[in-house]
C-alpha cells in the first residue's frame, strides 16, 4: 500500500485555510493538516469589515486589480489569471453563499455576517477531513531526505511532504529566523494601514467629522491618495489616509512617522480654481454670512473651524471679507499642512509590508525557488493590499494556486 503524503499548512486564516481544503478537495488521498500556534482560527476573517468580513473586491479587470497593492504588482499580475475576485465569488457561490457588492466595490456575504464565511470554511474541512491543530507553535523547519521535519515549542516532531507556510506577516525581522533557516531572505517587515497621529492639534475637536472625498499627500514627496477622511480625538482616519499610508509604508517608517502632511478637503480645485470660485460664490451670495452660507457641500462643523483658523468674523458677509483672508481660506482648503507625530494601527485591520522576498517564489505555483514543496500564501510574502477586500483576495488567490500545485494540477 503506497504511504500517504502529508500537506502541513502553517497558520489557521484565511490564505491557510483556503490552500488546505482545496488541496484536500483536489487529492481526497491527501492527508492535510492545519497548524495554528493560538487556540483561534480565521480571526481576522471574524473582525474583518466590522464583523462583516470584507471578501472581496468588485474589480474583475486584472490591469486595474493589481494597482491596488503597493506591493507585489507584476507577481500578482500572474498570479491573478488563475484565480481572481471572480473566481472568488464563484468558489463562495458553488457553495452556499452569495456575496454583494457595495457602492465602493467591496463585497460582502448578503448576510452582513463574517460567521458565514468562517462556516462554510470550516464546512468544506469537515467535508474533506482536514485536521486542525491548535496552539502548535512551530520553533524550526528542516528538510530530511526531501521531507519536512517540523520542531514544535509543545508537540511531538510533525513530518510532512509539502509545506504551505500562510502563517500571517510578523511585525519584526527576528520572528522570521525560523523561515531564514530555509534560505529565503526577508523584505524587512513595516506597517502598513495605519492612522496618523496629531497630537494637540486643534482640529482634533471635531473627532467624527468626516469629509466623502479629499486629498491627502504627504509633503515632500509624490505620494498622494484621494478618499473619504475621517477627523478622529488622535488624529486622521479613513480610507484616504489609510490607502495613502499603505503606498508610504517605507517612506513613514523611515522617518519614524514624523512627516507633514497636506490636505485639500476640496479636490475638484485648487488653489487658483478655488480662488475664481469663491468669487463667484461672493457675487451670488454677497449679502449672506459667511458662516450660515456654506457653497462647498463641507461639514458644518468643519466650516466653521475653517472660519477660525483664517480668523474670519462668522457675522461677516461674503461681499465685506477681505482679501487677505479669502486667500488665507483658499489656502487653507486646497492645502492645509498637519505635523504628524506617530501613527495607530488597528488590531484587526493591522497588515504589514514585507515578508519573503517574491523574487524567490514562483508566482504561477506559489512554491519556493529555493525548496521544492515548499509553498506560500498570503502575507508572509512581500505582498500587500490597500484596504477594501484586496488582502482577502490575496490570500484566496496565493492559498488556491498553492493547493492547486501540491495536489499537481495546473
Amino acid at each position: 500500500m503506497q504511504h500517504q503524503q502529508h500537506l502541513i499548512v502553517i497558520g489557521g486564516g484565511a490564505a491557510g485555510f483556503f490552500c488546505a481544503i482545496n488541496a484536500a478537495r483536489l487529492n481526497p488521498n491527501l492527508r492535510v493538516t492545519i497548524v495554528e500556534k493560538s487556540n483561534k482560527i480565521l480571526s481576522k476573517v471574524k473582525v474583518s469589515g466590522g464583523g462583516r468580513c470584507n471578501v472581496t473586491h468588485a474589480c474583475f479587470d486584472i490591469a486595474e486589480l493589481v494597482k491596488y497593492y503597493p506591493r507585489g504588482l507584476n507577481f500578482l499580475k500572474k498570479a491573478f489569471h488563475w484565480f481572481n475576485p471572480k473566481n472568488t465569488v464563484d468558489w463562495f457561490a458553488e457553495r452556499g453563499v452569495q456575496l454583494k457588492t457595495e457602492a465602493d466595490g467591496r463585497m460582502f456575504p448578503i448576510t452582513d455576517n463574517s460567521q458565514t464565511i468562517i462556516d462554510c470554511l470550516l464546512r468544506e474541512a469537515n467535508k474533506y477531513k482536514v485536521e486542525i491543530l491548535f496552539q502548535c507553535d512551530i520553533k524550526s523547519v528542516e528538510l530530511q531526505d526531501n521531507n519536512f521535519v517540523l520542531h514544535t515549542f509543545n508537540f511531538p516532531l510533525l513530518t510532512a511532504n509539502f509545506l504551505c507556510i500562510a502563517c500571517g506577516g510578523f511585525p519584526k525581522s527576528s520572528q522570521f529566523e525560523w523561515l531564514t533557516q530555509t534560505g529565503h531572505t526577508i523584505e524587512e517587515p513595516v506597517p502598513s494601514l495605519f492612522t496618523f497621529n496629531m497630537p494637540g492639534n486643534t482640529i482634533t475637536q471635531l473627532m467624527g467629522v468626516s469629509v466623502e472625498n479629499a486629498t491627502v499627500k504627504i509633503a515632500g514627496t509624490k505620494l498622494q491618495q484621494t478618499g473619504p477622511v475621517l477627523i478622529t480625538h488622535w488624529g486622521l482616519s479613513g480610507p484616504g489616509v489609510l490607502k495613502l499610508s499603505a503606498w508610504a509604508a517605507r517612506e513613514l517608517a523611515d522617518c519614524n512617522y514624523k512627516f507633514s502632511t497636506i490636505i485639500n478637503w476640496l479636490p475638484a480645485f485648487n488653489e487658483h480654481t478655488l480662488k475664481e470660485e469663491i468669487l463667484h460664490v461672493r457675487n451670488r451670495d454677497a449679502a449672506h454670512k459667511i458662516s450660515s452660507k456654506n457653497a462647498f457641500g463641507l461639514p458644518a462643523r468643519l466650516w466653521q473651524y475653517f472660519l477660525e483658523q483664517c480668523g474670519i468674523n462668522p457675522e461677516l458677509r461674503w461681499a465685506d471679507l477681505p482679501a487677505k483672508q479669502q486667500q488665507k481660506l483658499v489656502q487653507t482648503i486646497t492645502g492645509q499642512v498637519f505635523d504628524v507625530n506617530g501613527k495607530t494601527t488597528f488590531k484587526e485591520e493591522f497588515v504589514t509590508s514585507g515578508g519573503i522576498k517574491l523574487q524567490e517564489i514562483d508566482a504561477n505555483a506559489m512554491q519556493s525557488k529555493l525548496v521544492p514543496n515548499l509553498y506560500f500564501a498570503g502575507e508572509i510574502m512581500n505582498v500587500d493590499g490597500v484596504t477594501g477586500g484586496f488582502n482577502f483576495q490575496h490570500a484566496w488567490t496565493s492559498g488556491f494556486i498553492a493547493a492547486k500545485s501540491i495536489v499537481g494540477i495546473y
